[in-house]
C-alpha cells in the first residue's frame, strides 16, 4: 500500500504532474500519497481525446456498450481488495463499508448491462396518418464531478449513465478523496476505446475550467447547493446540460402507531451511518408526543450500542470518523451551539479542542443526539451532514408538515407509520424528491433520484436518470 502510485488518465495514457497535493488519513491525520494536479494543458489534452474518441465510440451499439459495461463489472471484482483498502484510508471508513463502496460501483454496472434498464426507441405517437418514433442520441463529452463521502458510488453512477448512453466522460474526484477513483480508471484502462474514460485530479480551478469549456457538452455534479448555483451559472454561459444533486436537510416523521423497535433501529441507520455523511441521512426527526420519551429513550440505546468510535478500520463497522478536517471543524461548531445555548444532550456531544473526545489524534466525534431544540436551532435549519440528531416532538399531523418542509431544499424525507394509509397520505405531501416509508433513506438505482428547490437541479439514476445524458429526437413516419 506504501508503495502506490496515482496518475491523471488521459487517453487511457498516465500522466504525472510537477504539482501534487496530499490527502490526510481521516483516522490518523496521517499523510497519505501524492496525487498530481492536472494542468490546464492535462485537461485540453483530455477534452480533445474525449471528443475524437466521441466520433466512433456514438455509434457502439447499446448491446456492446452494456457487454463492456459487464467488463468494468468485473474488472472492479477483480481488484475489490486494493480498492477498499484505498478507500479505507481516504475516507476513513471501515474496511466493511469501503466494500459496500466497491460492490454497489459493481452493481450500478451490471444494473445498466440490463436490457430493460437502459433505454431504447419507442412509439411516441401513431394514428392513420403518422407515426412518431422517440429516439435518443448521445450529448458529447460529460464532466463528472463528485464529493468526497462515498467516492466510488457517486463516480460511478454518473460514469455508468455516461457510457451506457454513448458519451465519453472525463471524471474530476474530490480533491479530499481523490485516491480510489484514480485507481480504478487506471485499471480499468483497456476495457474502452482510449478517450471514453478519463480522470483528471485537481480542485475548484479544474472544475470550473470544465463547466466553461466548450468541449464539454453536460455537467454532472454532486455538492453543496452554493456550489451547485455557481456551476449552473457557469454551464448557462455555454448552453450546457447540467444536473445537479445538492443538499438536503432530510426529515423523519415517526408516527404514534409507528413500530418502535424496528423505527428506532431505521432512524439510527439513517443518521448515523458513516457517521451522518450521506445526502439523504436522515437530519431532522419529529416524533409524536406520545411515544416521544420512549423513542428517544430507545434511540439513545441503540446507538451507544451500535455506533461507536472503533478506530481500527478492520473491524467491521458502519460508523467512523468524519471525512476530512473542514467538515469535521463544521460539525464541531454545531456540537458547540448546542452546548453553549443549553439544549439537552442525550448522547454523545463530548468534543476536546484540537482532537477527539479522547484527545487522539483523527477526525472523530461521538455519535450525537440532541432532544428538543427549538425549530429555528442551527442543527434544525442547516444541514449538519456529520454525526449529531435533533428529536424533536409533534402532535398535529399538518404541523409537522409544514414544519418539516423547508423553502430551499427537499432532497428525501422518511415516513414511519403501521397505518400506510395514513404513512402514504404523509408522503405524498412531503416536498422532497424522495421519502421512504419504514426504512432508512437509501437511494435506489432503478429509481429516480432528485431533489426539490434547492436540492437539485434533474437527477440521476433509473430509466428517467438516463434522459438527462441525452438529445430525444422525435421521427415522423408519414403513412
Amino acid at each position: 500500500m506504501e508503495e502506490l502510485e496515482f496518475h491523471n488518465i488521459i487517453n487511457d495514457t498516465l500522466r504525472s504532474s510537477p504539482t501534487n497535493h496530499t490527502v490526510t488519513d481521516p483516522r490518523t491525520e496521517s499523510p497519505l500519497w501524492p496525487c498530481p494536479i492536472a494542468s490546464p494543458a492535462d485537461f485540453e489534452d483530455a477534452v480533445v481525446s474525449a471528443q475524437t474518441a466521441f466520433k466512433t465510440w456514438k455509434l457502439t451499439s447499446l448491446s456492446e456498450r452494456q457487454a463492456l459495461l459487464t467488463k468494468l463489472a468485473t474488472n472492479l471484482e477483480d481488484h475489490l481488495p486494493l480498492l477498499s483498502q484505498i478507500l479505507a484510508r481516504e475516507s476513513g471508513k471501515s474496511l466493511l463499508l469501503s466494500e459496500l463502496d466497491v460492490r454497489t460501483s459493481i452493481a450500478q454496472c451490471l444494473h445498466y448491462a440490463q436490457p430493460a434498464n437502459a433505454l431504447s426507441d419507442h412509439i411516441q405517437y401513431e394514428d392513420e396518418t403518422v407515426k412518431i418514433i422517440a429516439t435518443h442520441v448521445p450529448l458529447g463529452v460529460v464532466a463528472a464531478i463528485y464529493p468526497w463521502n462515498f467516492p466510488l458510488i457517486l463516480s460511478s453512477i454518473k460514469v455508468v449513465s455516461s457510457l451506457v448512453t454513448g458519451n465519453c466522460v472525463i471524471v474530476k474526484p474530490s480533491p479530499f478523496t481523490p485516491y480510489a477513483v484514480m485507481k480504478w480508471i487506471e485499471l480499468a484502462r483497456g476495457i474502452l476505446p482510449p478517450g471514453v474514460l478519463q480522470v483528471l485530479n485537481g480542485g475548484a480551478d479544474l472544475g470550473q475550467m470544465m463547466t466553461l469549456h466548450p468541449g464539454i457538452a453536460k455537467v454532472s455534479f454532486t455538492g453543496t447547493i452554493a456550489v451547485g448555483k455557481a456551476v449552473m451559472a457557469a454551464c448557462a454561459k455555454t448552453l450546457k446540460k447540467v444536473t445537479l444533486e445538492l443538499a438536503g436537510n432530510n426529515a423523519c416523521i415517526v408516527c404514534a402507531d409507528a413500530d418502535l423497535p424496528k423505527a428506532v433501529e431505521n432512524v439510527a441507520s439513517g443518521a448515523f451511518f458513516n457517521a451522518g455523511q450521506v445526502c439523504v441521512a436522515t437530519k431532522r426527526v419529529y416524533v409524536h408526543e406520545s411515544v416521544y420519551e420512549e423513542f428517544v429513550r430507545r434511540l439513545v440505546e441503540e446507538v451507544k450500542g451500535n455506533y461507536t468510535v472503533v478506530e481500527d478500520p478492520s473491524v467491521p463497522s458502519v460508523f467512523g470518523p468524519v471525512s476530512n478536517k473542514v467538515q469535521f471543524e463544521m460539525v464541531k461548531r454545531i456540537v458547540e451551539d448546542c452546548k453553549g445555548k443549553g439544549y439537552e444532550i442525550v448522547a454523545g456531544g463530548e468534543v476536546t479542542e484540537g482532537r477527539n473526545a479522547k484527545g487522539k489524534k483523527g477526525f472523530w466525534l461521538e455519535p450525537t443526539i440532541v432532544k428538543g431544540p427549538p425549530d429555528d436551532a442551527v442543527l434544525v435549519k442547516e444541514e449538519q451532514f456529520g454525526p449529531i440528531l435533533p428529536v424533536m416532538s409533534w402532535s398535529d399531523e399538518d404541523d409537522v408538515i409544514n414544519r418539516s418542509n423547508l423553502t430551499n431544499a427537499g432532497l428525501g424525507a422518511s415516513v414511519y407509520s403501521s397505518d400506510l394509509a395514513q404513512a402514504e397520505r404523509i408522503a405524498r405531501r412531503l416536498e422532497a424528491g424522495g421519502v421512504w416509508i419504514n426504512k432508512s433513506e437509501r437511494p435506489h438505482m432503478g429509481a429516480y433520484f432528485s431533489g426539490f428547490k434547492d436540492s437539485g437541479f434533474g437527477g440521476e439514476m433509473g430509466k428517467q436518470g438516463l434522459l438527462s445524458y441525452l438529445y430525444t429526437q422525435s421521427i415522423h413516419f408519414a403513412k
